[in-house]
C-alpha cells in the first residue's frame, strides 16, 4: 500500500502524507475542518491463511494438536 498526500478540501494545502481509515484534521491555513474516510477497508494481508486453512507451519504451543474431551 502506498502513502497518499492528504490535502485540504478547501484550499488544497498539503496537511499530511500517509494511510488512514478515518481522519479529522484542521487546516492551519484556512481553518477548514477536513473529515476523511477510506473509500474501502483494507483487505486481509496477501498470503494470509483463510479461516480453516493452515499456513504449513507447525505450532510450538505445548497443547497444539490435542483434542479436548467432551464433558
Amino acid at each position: 500500500m502506498f502513502n497518499t498526500d492528504i490535502r485540504c478540501g478547501q484550499c488544497g494545502r498539503k496537511l499530511a502524507s500517509g494511510r488512514y481509515l478515518e481522519l479529522t484534521i484542521k487546516c492551519p491555513r484556512c481553518r477548514a475542518m477536513n473529515h476523511l474516510k477510506a473509500e474501502s477497508l483494507p483487505t486481509e494481508r496477501p498470503g494470509a491463511p483463510q479461516p480453516g486453512e493452515s499456513d504449513g507451519r507447525q505450532s510450538d504451543h505445548p497443547l497444539a494438536g490435542r483434542q479436548t474431551t467432551p464433558g
